[in-house]
């Protein structure tokens, strides 16, 4: 099966190019990337009407054209409706058309000619129809181990150090004396470790504390210093320095694999308890995806890389759920026309598709809404 496009992103192009017939191109909506294979379905008897109907209102004469090929079809001659095409081609070009419908008439005769094919999806075996249609939920999969596996190679976040990283500008912090480099070691007398040190803090509900720091080898008793209430806890105003462990690379795949496992749990439990309405909170759209990963980014790099690489995840779960249009849904109808030995009638994938639709737009419009009430701080 030879693609006849093949873009990063989607549609309409920004740049394109044509090599040995396939149109390459970088499209101008940045979502993942279209790829257009030959004769998704078994070709019917109005598949061209449907592009043709403002062509034949201005050439009425075009109807009688179009009957041989409407026959052929019917009867499954496909060899005798591919050379009525070709007269039908050669009449949309001798007609006086508006150049929206001769563009609309081309691009139906394209599709029809593509279901007519000797390279058409609907003419493969089913293990080659499930093949080509896994590649997608495969390469996100493959992009997720990769990435997650190079996250763990470099290092993740384990925790924080006692080591202050960062004091806050005119913060009771700055006016006790603390200094990026010192390390906390004791809050009002009581030692410390890098996880109690907030909670300590924290707990103090706006009393002064004292902080004693380990500063160039010497330890060092600050002067007491009241917490602020800031976003409903007491803080000082000081972060401290993250700590990180990384690992071989065997491991890291082996971590990787542990990591995206224990998100398709998550995902179907999710999934799930949507159907009772026990999760709808937890979905999320687009907006919601590009505000955490802009401020897992603000965080830390390897954060941000682990989202991104389970988002790609998510991704090919959901991508593989037996809905049409989903891949999952193609897949499911290849292993179904399989088992029964002739394929489904072309009207089951319509009302099937109508349902999967529904039922995408459905979940998209509950997490924007998710989304919008969260930035609207709802």
């Amino acid at each position: 099966m030879r693609p006849r496009r093949f873009y990063l992103f989607f549609p309409p192009a920004l740049v394109k190019t044509t090599r040995n017939g396939i149109e390459y191109g970088i499209g101008a909506i940045p979502l993942g990337g279209y790829v257009k294979i030959p004769g998704m379905h078994r070709p019917a008897a109005g598949d061209l009407d449907v592009h043709t109907g403002a062509a034949r209102e201005q050439a009425p004469w075009l109807e009688r054209e179009h009957e041989p090929v409407r026959r052929a079809l019917a009867e499954e001659r496909h060899d005798d409706a591919r050379g009525a095409l070709a007269d039908v081609r050669a009449a949309v070009g001798r007609a006086e058309l508006t150049d929206g419908a001769r563009r609309s008439a081309e691009r139906g005769l394209e599709d029809v000619e593509d279901a007519l094919s000797d390279d058409a999806y609907w003419r493969a075996k089913a293990w080659k129809k499930i093949a080509v249609i896994f590649a997608g939920p495969a390469t996100n999969l493959v992009f997720a181990v990769g990435l997650l596996a190079a996250v763990f190679m470099i290092g993740v976040p384990t925790g924080v150090s006692r080591t202050v990283e960062r004091v806050v500008g005119e913060s009771p912090a700055l006016e006790a004396g603390l200094q990026a480099g010192d390390t906390i070691v004791a809050v009002d007398g009581t030692r410390v470790t890098g996880e109690t040190i907030s909670q300590t803090i924290r707990a103090s509900d706006g009393k002064p504390i004292t902080l004693t720091v380990d500063r160039d080898g010497r330890s060092t008793e600050l002067r007491p210093a009241r917490p602020l209430r800031t976003e409903g806890v007491y803080r000082l105003g000081f972060e401290l320095r993250p700590t990180s462990e990384s690992f071989g690379p065997v491991e890291s795949v082996e971590l990787a694999f542990r990591d995206m496992w224990r998100v398709t749990e998550a995902t179907g439990s999710a999934l799930a308890r949507l159907v009772t309405g026990d999760s709808r909170d937890e979905i999320s759209s687009p907006v919601g995806i590009v505000q955490g990963s802009s401020e897992a980014l603000e965080f830390d790099v390897s954060v941000y890389l682990r989202i991104l690489a389970l988002v790609s995840l998510s991704l090919a779960i959901l991508n593989l759920l037996p809905l049409l249009p989903l891949d999952g849904g193609h897949i499911a109808f290849s292993v179904i026309e399989a088992v029964r030995g002739r394929a489904i009638p072309r009207v089951a994938y319509e009302r099937f598709s109508m349902v999967g639709i529904a039922l995408v737009l459905l979940v998209f419009f509950i997490g924007l809404s998710n989304d919008v009430n969260r930035l609207q701080g709802g």
